[in-house]
Order: structure tokens, then C-alpha cells, then sequence
């Protein structure tokens, strides 16, 4: 059986998106969803996400990691299913839609940039040497010296494994680089390596380096590995609010293969 499939990008955070309206798409198949991911066999990408159709909002976001299992919220992947739904029609310069975490607000401007309006988030735990904070997927947020030399993949395996146990943690490494901005290197967890970009990532670190006064901006600009977002926010006496990222998602291309069910 032939799929149509896209593939998308958010800072360099790449997905296969599929038009799942028809529901066609084994959603349970493990080991297919991993194989499209794998970068020599399949397709390659970080995630696998699905468009699908919902009665009360625009659509449906169904995400999985490149494992091949669900995950939970993908901010870049939030922001390229926006791009992915207004080239199909589905929506215009705004939506509503629905992830595994509530309902998220979006827009979308001629240039492709979505803003993305992410949870609000209440809880923040500040330890000696990090923050944790939960932004539709669980992240550590620590500062370190020389970011651009560190051992990501395996300083971010050792603490997603030995801090988090079994259900883990994203490990995020934080280096200031301005008054107002960051350099970020993030492991995730469910793709088990370095990526160029996370979009939920970088909203934690965001909110984490507000919440310990390293800024005292409402925007701040982060600077992943495969480019630069920003995230803003309003701050309450419970957390923070109006939670928004902001940056460029792009179609890189389209296409078919073959699959056996």
C-alpha cells in the first residue's frame, strides 16, 4: 500500500505529517511508525505526527516518537501541524486545534511563522543544580559552562536514564548568551539523542530562566542548534500564562512509499 506523506521542519525539529482524516493510518503499528522514522530505511525524522479530524475544533494532533509510541506534546510539531493544516485548507491565519495535552491555539503569518500558544504552567521545582517544569512534556533545565563542548547525547542519557528512571525526562543545557537570550542543547527522550530543536524545550527553559531571575524579559530568544525561536509569556502568582513559541516551520518535501500491512 502506497502513503502519502509531507515532511516538515521547525528548526531543524523534522517530522513526517500524514492526512489521516480518513483514518486510514495503522495508528497502532509500533514497529511502522518506527521504521518511516528510521533515517537509513525509512523516511527519517524525530517524530511522526498525524492530522486528524476533530468535531468540536479544527483538528487533531496525534504525535509519536520516533521509537515508534505516542509521546506527549511536541511543541515544533505543534507548529509544523499548523503549516502542515493550512497548505491542505484546513484552517486560515488562525486555529484551534487538539493535542494530547488540551486545546492550543495557533497562528500562522504569510512568511510561515507560527505562534503557538503552549499550557500554562504553575508548578516550577527549583533543586541546587537544576529546575523542572512540565510544558506538555517533562523537562530538566540546567545551566552549564562551555555548552558548545559538552557530550550532549551522553551527559542528556545519563540524567533522562539516572535521574528520571524508566519514564525519563527531556534534558535540557543552558548557556546565557545575551540579557535576554540563551543558548539551549536538549537530548529527548523517545528519540534517545540530540536534536536540533525542541520546542517545548526551549518554552521550559524559557519560563525556568525567568523563574530564577537569569532574565527579566517576557520575551526571551533561544538559540538551538537548528535555529533560533522565541518564547513569550505573562507571568501570575501561580506560574505563567499566555505561553506562546514562536518561529519558522516549512515544508521540506512530500512523497509516497510503500508499506505492507
Amino acid at each position: 500500500m502506497l502513503l502519502q506523506f509531507y515532511k516538515y521542519q521547525g528548526t531543524g525539529n523534522d517530522f513526517i505529517l500524514i492526512d489521516n482524516r480518513d483514518e486510514k493510518f495503522p495508528k497502532k503499528n509500533v514497529e511502522l511508525v518506527a521504521f518511516l522514522c528510521d533515517r537509513r530505511f525509512g523516511i527519517g525524522a524525530d517524530g511522526l505526527i498525524l492530522l486528524e479530524s476533530d468535531q468540536s475544533v479544527d483538528f487533531n494532533m496525534v504525535y509519536y516518537n520516533s521509537d515508534g509510541n505516542t509521546g506527549t506534546m511536541c511543541g515544533n510539531g505543534g507548529r509544523c501541524l499548523v503549516a502542515f493544516a493550512k497548505h491542505l485548507g484546513i484552517i486560515g491565519e488562525s486555529t484551534v486545534f487538539r493535542a494530547v495535552d488540551g486545546l492550543h491555539k495557533a497562528t500562522i503569518d504569510v512568511k510561515e511563522n507560527v505562534c503557538l500558544q503552549m499550557q500554562d504552567v504553575g508548578e516550577i521545582k527549583q533543586k541546587p543544580n537544576y529546575i523542572y517544569l512540565d510544558t506538555g512534556s517533562p523537562h530538566h533545565v540546567q545551566l552549564v559552562e562551555n555548552l558548545a563542548d559538552m557530550d550532549v547525547p551522553a551527559e542528556g542519557a545519563k540524567l533522562r536514564y539516572g535521574l528520571y528512571g524508566k519514564k525519563g525526562s527531556n534534558i535540557n543545557f543552558v548557556e546565557p548568551s545575551g540579557p535576554d537570550a540563551f543558548k539551549v542543547r536538549t537530548y529527548e527522550r523517545g528519540v534517545e539523542d540530540e536534536t536540533l530543536s525542541c520546542g517545548t524545550g526551549v518554552t521550559a527553559v524559557a519560563l525556568a530562566m525567568h523563574h530564577i531571575q537569569g532574565t527579566k524579559s517576557n520575551e526571551i530568544t533561544l538559540h538551538a542548534l537548528g535555529g533560533d525561536l522565541k518564547v513569550r509569556f505573562n507571568k501570575v502568582s501561580n506560574g505563567y500564562e499566555n505561553v506562546c513559541l514562536i518561529g519558522p516551520a516549512e515544508m521540506v518535501f512530500k512523497g509516497e512509499i510503500e508499506w505492507r500491512n
